[in-house]
């Protein structure tokens, strides 16, 4: 039990070495806006805020389906791409 714990306060350590900003549409990239788009960097980040060990996703397209932003209320996201070619480019994408 011990070791658990150490690694989870390892992993709440976790800061990103650089970050690029996303230039074509991925399911990872989907997923990384809608993280941004709740107030996160993305899915490490909520996790060591929120606690959890499992994000709510859908299980036909593997999208993120809600989150909880800081201030405790949720967002709920479709099962389709929300994040549209033109906001591609606000994605930022974190390197750890």
């Amino acid at each position: 039990e011990k070791s658990e714990v150490l690694g989870v306060m390892a992993k709440a350590d976790m800061k990103p070495k650089s970050m690029h900003r996303a230039k074509i549409w991925s399911d990872d990239i989907e997923n990384l806006y809608r993280f941004q788009q709740a107030g996160y960097r993305d899915e490490v980040e909520y996790k060591q805020v929120k606690q959890v060990d499992v994000v709510e996703c859908w299980p036909e397209t593997g999208f993120i389906k809600k989150l909880q932003r800081r201030d405790n209320t949720f967002f709920y996201y479709n099962k389709q791409r929300e994040c549209e070619d033109k906001d591609v480019h606000k994605v930022k994408v974190y390197v750890y």
